[in-house]
């Protein structure tokens, strides 16, 4: 019987974060032990560092997902293990897993088979605590705003205008929306409020887009939290909460190093959705890490129209990060379940189904290669199940549109079944000594409007964008207010370029919902949700929990 993924990680030997840390060069007073597997790295070393040469920073992106994914954390570690076997000196950043998906649909986000970062239980569960962080933060300052209000009132908050919400790290749909407040005058005013998931929260991304202890500070104090009776906006600074914000994301804005099962290292830190938010793991991390090593490969979540456009458009836009290559990682299965084969399926050779599905993985190409101006290569993550046939037909569909494709099996071998796609990867950076600014989907000067627009039809396939009156109203008061200038981060189903998750393939002619927007001036984005993306997801039928369990020695079971 094969071995599950955490049975796989639990298998492997680990070698003290200490010594991962010496290969980079790290000191070790910049190392700050969380157990003998697992460190943070001081701020202080991680910001003095900042102007060293960087090395080559190499993109993970993906098409359209079946519910399951379709490996890119996985192929992220498998390159990186890959590129060290190789010869190179290479780092990976990935998101830190949050425990709504870990308990829900997907129950684990560390890779897969052998290519994964350990400790897996730690890092999909508690880690080093900054999730908890994020959450006390974000609900510390939703505390200060009833606070101010039940003594007072002093700034003139208009408890009708009030949009910060609490964070929760679980999925759960009863508090999307509710009413607090309630019972008497001792417990403030009574008033609708509702919880996002830690990951969608504001907070999560100025911590993962911040650039220093200072600038999170910043951020964080620009946060617009409510707005007056006349419509003045009341932020974070004007509660004097971002201090006390500060002081308790200091410790957790620190990068987080781990290692994979082949010891290559491995920061693991942030992790906003990239459906619901900006879906790259903190700016810091990546940095810090091109100054430690030759080559950095670092995920951004779903396809090119989620995160590989919000990596674009919103993270290298603010921060002058400039990707070398791209990796498209593409799967037989994901192709087929693209050409309309139902998920039960899918393990059945279909060419004709995947010939079909191609459209979809050919439209992420278009995305990276003519909006991004980003030399791209299909990482082709093979299955068990996948045939000769499927494998030479996806090939074959990659080489008409001229990219080339290759088959990487780090799944069932770890980094020698990637070490092709390794040299490829230092083949396409050898030609590009100096990565270019790359493409960006539209001009920062253009109306929020048009903004959204350009996404719509350049990346999604859309005849154009659609809201309701009071959303126009919306977009205007920002427009007025000075926020027009600001990138967009759309909140949309990953599973279509639609907002229709079932609209399989690459459609056309469809239009885009704008449903709501909200004012991210800490991060420093406008966020446009769109169709019926929910910013709390909810639980599914039978969650990845209910799997999961303890024995009696204390070693975790059945967790992915």
């Amino acid at each position: 019987m094969s071995l599950s993924n955490i049975e796989i990680a639990q298998a492997a030997t680990l070698l003290p974060i200490g010594e991962i840390a010496d290969r980079l060069g790290i000191p070790p007073d910049a190392v700050i032990p969380y157990g003998t597997t697992k460190a943070k790295i001081a701020l202080p070393y991680v910001t003095g560092i900042q102007n060293r040469p960087q090395g080559r920073l190499i993109l993970m992106t993906a098409v359209s997902p079946t519910p399951a994914g379709e490996g890119k954390s996985t192929t992220t570690v498998g390159l990186g293990d890959a590129l060290t076997r190789i010869g190179e000196k290479a780092m990976i950043c990935l998101r830190e897993p949050a425990q709504g998906p870990v308990f829900g649909m997907k129950g684990g986000a560390c890779g897969g088979g052998y290519a994964q970062v350990v400790p897996m239980e730690d890092i999909n569960l508690h880690f080093t605590g900054d999730f908890a962080a994020i959450a006390a933060a974000t609900n510390l300052l939703a505390a200060l705003i009833d606070n101010h209000i039940h003594h007072g009132n002093e700034l003139g908050i208009d408890v009708r205008r009030i949009s910060w919400r609490r964070a929760l790290d679980v999925n759960d749909r009863a508090l999307r929306d509710n009413v607090i407040g309630l019972g008497g005058t001792g417990n403030g005013y009574p008033r609708e409020s509702g919880f996002d998931i830690v990951v969608a929260s504001e907070v999560m991304a100025i911590f993962c887009l911040a650039t220093s202890l200072a600038d999170l500070k910043q951020r964080l104090g620009e946060i617009i939290v409510a707005y007056t009776r006349d419509r003045r906006p009341v932020r974070a600074r004007d509660l004097n909460a971002h201090g006390a914000m500060t002081a308790l994301l200091r410790d957790a804005l620190a990068p987080n190093l781990v290692q994979t099962m082949e010891h290559t290292p491995a920061f693991v830190h942030g992790g906003p959705f990239a459906n619901i938010a900006h879906g790259c793991n903190s700016y810091l991390a990546t940095s810090t890490a091109l100054r430690l090593a030759d080559y950095v490969v670092t995920e951004a979540g779903f396809g090119s129209d989620l995160g590989g456009e919000k990596f674009i458009d919103i993270l290298c836009r603010t921060t002058g990060l400039r990707p070398s290559a791209t990796i498209m990682v593409a799967t037989v299965r994901s192709m087929k379940y693209q050409g309309g084969v139902d998920v039960a399926d899918l393990p059945r050779e279909d060419v004709a189904a995947l010939e079909r599905g191609v459209v979809n993985l050919e439209r992420h190409l278009s995305n990276v290669r003519e909006v991004f101006g980003l030399p791209a290569v299909v990482a082709i993550n093979r299955r068990a199940e996948d045939t000769a046939a499927e494998i030479d037909a996806l090939v074959a569909a990659c080489a008409r549109v001229g990219v080339k494709a290759v088959v990487a099996t780090h799944f069932a071998d770890g980094g020698a079944g990637a070490e092709e796609l390794a040299r490829e990867v230092v083949r396409i950076c050898e030609k590009r000594p100096e990565p270019a600014e790359p493409g960006y989907t539209y001009p920062l000067e253009s109306p929020l409007w048009d903004k959204m627009t350009a996404i719509a039809q350049r990346l999604y396939g859309a005849d154009g964008i659609t809201a309701d009156a009071a959303v126009h109203a919306q977009l205007q008061r920002l427009q007025d207010d000075g926020y027009g200038d600001l990138p967009v981060c759309v909140a949309k189903t990953q599973y279509s370029f639609s907002t229709d998750p079932s609209a399989l393939g690459a459609p056309t002619g469809h239009t885009v919902n704008v449903r709501e927007v909200r004012l991210s001036a800490g991060a420093g984005f406008v966020v446009m949700i769109c169709g019926s993306i929910m910013t709390m997801p909810g639980l599914p039928a039978r969650p990845a929990a209910a799997s999961i369990d303890v024995d009696d020695d204390g070693r975790i079971t059945g967790l992915f």
